[in-house]
């Protein structure tokens, strides 16, 4: 019994070491640009091309120096062409000073509070039997997934998301893209 342990412990720790070689490798690029590990969420995101109006929502709700500070941050962030998606005029309406607090808390929705990368998420789903519950910082219950090699996250409304990229390291966490806008139940 005691032998089969160590086995396993060796093996937990060259698997844990394979991992951390595959981290080790330079982040995807992201709208065209490269994603520096070096760098904070908010010092990335603006250079993305895909992720302008994500950016200019995250500046509008006053959110730019919380991802900025030290997280660590999972961040499911959104295409302007997820937002682009949502009904006609609801972006503009959201930017507006008088929808703050809603903007706020759509985008916090977007948040979870720890640095999930996607092995972290395969694994947290394979343990809870093929969906995993998670809390975000604007207190959102988030649904995620993993089928084929492939992450979803389903929000409260039954909105599904597909990562589009994932892994994509920052110093005070990491980002998933995602191709729809995650909204809270209402």
């Amino acid at each position: 019994m005691n032998l089969s342990l160590r086995a396993l412990s060796v093996a937990a720790m060259i698997s844990v070491a394979s991992i951390g070689g595959a981290f080790a490798q330079e982040n995807p690029m992201v709208g065209g640009a490269a994603m520096f590990a070096d760098k904070n969420i908010v010092e990335n995101a603006v250079n993305s091309a895909d992720h302008t109006t994500l950016v200019a929502a995250v500046k509008a709700a006053g959110l730019v120096d919380t991802l900025s500070g030290p997280g660590p941050f999972t961040v499911l962030a959104p295409t302007n062409e997820a937002f682009a998606a949502l009904p006609a005029g609801t972006v503009d309406n959201l930017l507006k000073p008088e929808n703050k607090d809603m903007l706020t808390k759509i985008l916090t929705c977007h948040v979870i509070a720890a640095k999930a990368l996607s092995t972290d998420i395969v694994s947290m789903v394979d343990a809870d039997g093929g969906k995993h519950v998670v809390d975000t910082v604007g207190g959102c219950k988030l649904t995620l997934e993993a089928k084929d090699g492939k992450v979803t996250v389903t929000d409260e409304n039954g909105t599904v998301a597909n990562v589009t990229i994932a892994d994509v390291i920052q110093s005070n966490g990491v980002i998933h893209v995602i191709d729809k806008v995650l909204t809270p139940k209402m």
